[in-house]
C-alpha cells in the first residue's frame, strides 16, 4: 500500500557529540550499528516498510558518508513517483545553517509547497526501533488532529533525562516539560509511568507552514519544536494529540519487541544496543521477514572460519559476523563485527564493536572496546583492559568503560 498524501521528512543533519569519536568524522545517523547497518536505516526501513515513499533526508553536519549511503542504497522508483532523496543545507532563507528543529524544516519549506501533501511527517535519523507509522498517521485522522506526537512510557524516575509531555484522559496534550526535575504528570491510570516525547510527529500541513512562518518571526526562539512551536501551538488551542508507541504493530513483531525504542545517543548506549542485538530472544529482531531491515548490500564473500588445530582455532560465540570477514586461527565472545574484518590466529576479541576493514593481530586481546574502521592492532596488542593505558595512546574510554579506538588510528 502506498500513502500518497503524507510527505516524510527525516531530521538527519544531528552532530552526535557525546559520541564522538564515532561522529568525528560523519554525522550521528551515519553510524555503523548491527555490524552492516547505519542508524538512519531504521527510521527508513520504518517508513518504507508503511507504505511511504516520498521521503527527504535532511543533512547537514559531516554528511559525506550519510550521503553516499543514501545514494547508493536506497534508490526507489521516479517512474512511480517513490524517491529517498538528500535535502542539503542549503542557506536558502540567510547566511546562517539549521538554528533548531523547525529552522531545519523552515529553510526546506519549499519541498513541502512543491509536493502539496495533506500531511507532513517530520522524524529523527538518529534512533533504533521499528514502527508502524501508517497506524500513527491513522490516529492523527482519526483524531482530526493538528499535530500528533509519538510517545514512549518511561518510568517517573527517568523523566528528568527526556521531554516530557502531559496528556489527559483522551490523549490530548496539556503540557510539554523539557527534562522537568520535580515529578511530572503521570500516564491517565498508570501513576508509575509517565510520556518521553520522540521527537516524531505528524502535521496537517497548513498548520506547520503557519507555525514556522509565526516561530520565524519570533527573535527570541531557539526554532525548536520542542521548545517553541509546540508550546506556541498548545498555547493557541490547537488539536495536539498523543500517540502511545507502545500502542504500535508491525508484522512478525514478537512480545519482547514491543515498545523498543532506543537513543543511542552515547557510547555506552551505542555499546550495549549492539550487545542486545545477540541475545538468543532479542527486543529488535533483525532476521524477521515479515519486516525486513534493508540497506547498502556489499559485493562480499561468505564469512570465513579456519584453522583447527590445538589452540589455533577461528571461531565465534554469541557473535554477529558480516560478510567478508576472516576469522582466521581467532576466537570471538559476544561481538558484533562489520564487513572485510580479519581476525589474526591466538587472538581473543570479548564483547567488541569492530567496524569495517578491521584487522586484529595475532596474539591480540581486546576486550569491551569499539573499533572504529580501518584500523590495524599489531600482534601482542591489548586494548581494554588497562583504562589508564588505553587512555594515554590517545583512546576515548566512557564511563562505562568502553574504549573506543577512532577511525584510521595508527597503533
Amino acid at each position: 500500500m502506498s500513502i500518497d498524501d503524507a510527505l516524510v521528512m527525516i531530521l538527519a543533519g544531528g552532530e552526535g557529540k557525546r559520541l564522538y569519536p564515532l561522529t568525528k568524522d560523519r554525522a550521528k545517523p551515519a553510524v555503523p550499528f548491527g555490524g552492516r547497518y547505519r542508524i538512519i536505516d531504521f527510521v527508513l526501513n520504518n517508513f518504507i516498510n508503511s507504505g511511504f515513499f516520498k521521503i527527504k533526508v535532511l543533512t547537514q553536519y559531516k554528511s559525506d558518508s550519510l550521503n553516499k549511503h543514501i545514494t547508493r542504497g536506497w534508490a526507489l522508483s521516479p517512474f512511480l513517483n517513490q524517491y529517498v532523496d538528500l535535502a542539503p543545507a542549503q542557506m536558502r532563507t540567510g547566511n546562517e545553517w539549521y538554528r533548531g528543529t523547525a529552522d531545519a524544516i523552515y529553510q526546506n519549506v519549499f519541498h513541502i509547497t512543491d509536493e502539496d501533501p495533506d500531511y507532513v511527517c517530520i522524524f529523527g535519523g538518529d534512533h533504533i526501533y521499528k514502527m508502524d507509522v501508517s497506524q500513527m498517521l491513522d490516529f492523527h485522522k482519526e483524531c482530526e488532529a493538528d499535530l500528533s506526537i509519538s510517545a514512549i512510557p518511561i518510568p517517573i524516575e527517568e523523566a528528568s533525562e527526556f521531554g516530557i509531555i502531559e496528556v489527559d484522559e483522551n490523549w490530548r496534550l496539556v503540557n510539554f516539560v523539557e527534562k522537568p526535575q520535580y515529578s511530572p504528570k503521570t500516564i491517565p491510570g498508570n501513576e508509575k509511568m509517565c510520556l518521553a516525547s520522540m521527537g516524531n510527529y505528524i502535521f496537517n500541513k497548513n498548520v506547520l507552514l503557519d507555525a514556522l512562518n509565526q516561530d520565524e518571526q519570533i527573535q527570541s526562539s531557539s526554532h525548536d519544536f520542542g521548545k517553541n512551536v509546540i508550546p506556541m501551538l498548545l498555547s493557541e488551542g490547537k488539536n495536539i494529540y498523543v500517540y502511545n508507541f507502545n500502542d504500535n504493530n508491525f508484522p512478525g513483531m514478537s512480545d519482547t519487541e514491543r515498545g523498543y525504542w532506543m537513543d543511542v545517543g552515547s557510547i555506552d548506549a551505542y555499546w550495549q544496543a549492539n550487545m542486545d542485538l545477540l541475545k538468543y530472544n532479542p527486543e529488535l529482531n533483525l532476521y524477521s521477514k515479515e519486516w525486513p531491515i534493508r540497506t547498502f548490500n556489499y559485493n562480499y564473500p561468505p564469512a570465513k572460519f579456519v584453522w583447527e588445530e590445538g589452540d589455533r582455532v577461528g571461531m565465534a560465540t554469541n557473535s554477529m559476523v558480516s560478510e567478508g570477514c576472516i576469522v582466521s586461527g581467532g576466537s570471538l565472545s559476544r561481538c558484533v563485527l562489520s564487513p572485510e574484518v580479519r581476525i589474526n590466529s591466538f587472538s581473543q576479541v570479548e564483547e567488541s564493536i569492530l567496524m569495517e576493514n578491521v584487522e586484529v593481530g595475532r596474539y591480540s586481546k581486546i576486550r569491551k572496546a569499539i573499533i572504529d574502521k580501518n584500523v590495524k592492532i599489531p600482534p601482542n596488542t591489548r586494548i581494554g583492559y588497562d583504562r589508564e593505558e588505553d587512555e594515554k595512546r590517545g583512546f576515548h574510554v566512557s564511563a562505562g568503560g568502553i574504549t573506543v579506538v577512532p577511525k584510521g588510528a595508527i597503533l
